[in-house]
């Protein structure tokens, strides 16, 4: 029975995802901060390994592969975003959201990937967004981020092509979920747009995970502006995106 590690699991995208998972017979490893929705999440889906810890802090990866060292399905789901002018955005959350997003990422996935080239089998997913294909002023270093998980997945797919394993980045558009709220973009026009469901978006993301797809964009309104933003001048882009974003401060 194969092992998939989930992080981010306590809401949105990370829990339908370990649930499809558990459904398709994976023993499932939910890893989040929030221990008692990891709690209920693992009795609901009829069993889990549960890891509470916060993958921001430094050590925490060695952490959680001591205590895992192997992995069929890396879903590194965790992250953030933080919304406002970077010139006064506090700095430690800042470096919170690049270590989570960015740094976690990249020594989970160097951490399993390994084991699994060695055994010429698996899976690992990254969640990017549509933000990774564009810059995003007042979310800076959240834009950033995903667009280097993007950059990333890209390489290391084509670096693994016909290993057995693939990388794929889910590039969902907005998702009904906590990411507005802590992002600080609850008041803003990003909410006003009829957003995708997390389980939709777990759905299509699981599908073309095992499908093998590197680049997984949801929703066919989000594909059409992925394309759009890399057909239309790059300054246009920026202060679209910047009209969009700049109304909640």
């Amino acid at each position: 029975m194969s092992t998939a590690l989930v992080t981010g699991a306590s809401s949105g995208i990370g829990r339908e995802l370990a649930k499809l998972l558990r459904a398709d017979g994976h023993e499932v490893v939910l890893v989040a901060r929030r221990e008692a929705a990891l709690n209920a999440l693992a009795v609901e889906i009829g069993g889990a390994t549960v890891i509470a810890i916060d993958l921001s802090q430094r050590d925490a990866i060695a952490r959680l592969v001591a205590q895992v060292p192997d992995v069929d399905l890396l879903i590194n789901n965790a992250g953030f975003g933080d919304a406002g002018p970077f010139a006064e955005a506090n700095v430690e959350r800042q470096l919170e959201m690049i270590d989570l997003n960015v740094r976690a990422v990249t020594e989970l996935t160097r951490a399993y990937l390994p084991g699994m080239v060695q055994r010429r089998f698996g899976r690992v997913m990254n969640l990017a967004s549509t933000a990774a294909f564009q810059p995003g002023p007042f979310m800076a270093t959240y834009f950033a981020s995903k667009a280097y998980v993007l950059s990333f997945t890209e390489a290391l797919a084509e670096e693994l092509r016909g290993t057995g394993v693939t990388v794929s980045a889910l590039c969902p558009g907005t998702t009904t979920s906590e990411f507005h709220g802590i992002a600080g973009l609850a008041e803003s026009r990003v909410t006003k747009v009829k957003m995708s469901s997390a389980a939709s978006v777990a759905k299509e993301g699981y599908e073309g995970m095992l499908a093998g797809r590197t680049v997984i964009v949801t929703g066919l309104f989000n594909k059409v502006g992925t394309v759009a933003v890399r057909l239309a001048p790059r300054a246009v882009v920026r202060r679209a995106v910047r009209f969009v974003l700049k109304a909640a401060h």
